[in-house]
């Protein structure tokens, strides 16, 4: 009932937008990640691809509302470089006066749902222009491999040279790895290795990352911006799981420190940035709770979630909703609460205690579903290629290959019914999973001694000292 409502209500929305004639002027990336992406989770729900919750009246009406929104999107991809504008008026296209500089996040955040909907129509057209989006900011990356955080769309010239995996350009790396995890193209596997072997070289001073500059590497600014917080998430699928402990530890001693993660913390100072003490609501760190719990089966996971879902019902709750923290310190709310509260932020912690209840995020036939950027739902290949009227050689199942089989035998040897949840690292050798037994995986052994280390190190020690940061400051 719930589903057949809101499918509804966004179809009566849509219908109400396309009758005034959509004179409006949209983010690109907003507009996918939030209208677009929705609206193709809803229609993969509705049409019952392998979910059980198919409605029966329906008949493409989302899909429809998704390619007709993808095609007014599409003036925006009409530059030099591939590389969209930012914003594109959905009646008229781009305005003649729109800005030339966009982010790199931007123009990178765009291949999922654009890939799936050219899957869904079989019109290439709108997986062909993602991916130039995508070629054309990697071809401008500096000989460091690294990419910076704003463009010229017709030059090409990098306007903000800053490299860093947090505001800006955090979703070019998450998409390229999803994008090779949905469709197996293998070029985005390329682009992904490269980049993230240069984020790791350039931007990680372990247990935290900087941005650098992204000709020299000289660190330009050493702050934890909460936007990086779904790099250990990242991590966990990329198979990288110790590093991802690691600094998901660090990242939430801040949360720790102030109950919630400011949008900046100054690691030269240990201190909240000024102009940067909001809490938004941000789901990133809730995420990569979620992985890491997946990953790992350690509860003490499930404590970090109980942590923030405490903080979020005592700190953010109020009488229409949950929300913004305008400072951290003083947890002065603010009127107001972003979309993505209800796709992300209030959905994670769910998910990550219904893994203890052996629940798992697939649907009925054991397809790993895979979320985008804003938290919508959409299913590996094996899931929807009955619907999809293309060749279906070009995708791949979503995910590391989560093996059966392994699954199976991990089970058998337990010695009991409790699933063991596996993680297959990139070179699908080591695995580790819970041992059933109160120990931990090998992967996880180090997890007590690294997450007191980092919360003693947050509140007693300068952190500038531990990353030799004071040097790159001066």
């Amino acid at each position: 009932m719930m589903i057949t409502s809101l499918a509804a209500s966004n179809f009566a929305f849509w219908k109400l937008c396309t009758n005034n004639q959509m004179n409006k002027t949209v983010s690109v990336f907003e507009t996918n990640i939030r209208i677009l992406g929705g609206l193709l989770s809803a229609h993969l729900i509705a049409s019952d691809y392998a979910t059980g919750m198919r409605i029966q009246s329906y008949d493409d009406q989302l899909l429809n509302l998704a390619a007709d929104l993808a095609q007014r999107l599409l003036p925006a991809f009409d530059t030099p470089t591939g590389i969209p504008f930012g914003s594109v008026n959905l009646k008229y296209g781009v305005d003649e006066n729109e800005s030339k500089i966009t982010s790199t996040a931007g123009g990178g955040t765009l291949t999922l749902e654009f890939g799936i909907l050219s899957r869904l129509t079989n019109n290439t057209v709108f997986e062909r222009v993602t991916k130039n989006s995508v070629r054309g900011i990697w071809s401008r990356r500096s000989k460091l491999n690294l990419v910076g955080a704003h463009i010229n769309v017709f030059t090409g010239e990098w306007t903000q040279k800053d490299a860093g995996i947090g505001t800006s350009i955090d979703s070019f790396y998450e998409y390229l790895l999803k994008a090779y995890l949905l469709f197996g193209d293998e070029e985005y596997l390329y682009i992904f290795q490269e980049a993230y072997k240069a984020a790791m070289h350039y931007l990680h001073h372990d247990p935290w990352y900087v941005e650098v500059n992204m000709n020299s590497g000289a660190t330009v600014w050493p702050l934890f911006n909460s936007l990086q917080a779904f790099w250990p998430g990242l991590q966990v699928l990329a198979g990288d799981v110790d590093p991802a402990i690691r600094t998901h530890a660090a990242f939430f001693s801040v949360w720790k420190k102030y109950g919630f993660t400011p949008e900046g913390f100054n690691l030269a100072t240990s201190t909240v940035q000024n102009g940067q003490r909001s809490y938004p609501l941000r789901p990133e760190l809730i995420e990569s709770t979620y992985w890491l719990f997946k990953a790992t089966r350690d509860y003490r996971y499930l404590d970090v979630g109980r942590d923030i879902l405490a903080s979020l019902q005592y700190g953010a709750r109020c009488p229409c909703g949950y929300c913004h923290i305008s400072d951290v310190e003083t947890h002065k709310q603010d009127d107001h609460m972003e979309s993505f509260f209800l796709a992300e932020t209030g959905v994670c912690p769910g998910l990550t205690h219904a893994q203890k209840l052996g629940i798992s995020y697939s649907d009925e036939e054991g397809n790993v579903i895979e979320q985008t950027s804003e938290g919508h739902e959409h299913h590996d290949e094996s899931a929807i290629e009955s619907s999809v009227r293309t060749q279906s050689s070009n995708v791949i199942l979503i995910s590391h290959p989560v093996a059966s089989q392994q699954d199976q035998a991990l089970e058998s040897s337990s010695g009991n019914g409790d699933h063991a949840d596996i993680v297959v690292t990139a070179d699908s050798d080591s695995i580790s999973h819970d041992n059933n037994d109160g120990s931990l995986g090998a992967n996880t052994e180090e997890l007590t001694e690294d997450t007191e280390r980092t919360s003693k190190h947050s509140e007693d020690e300068d952190i500038a000292q531990n990353l030799n940061l004071k040097e790159d400051i001066s």
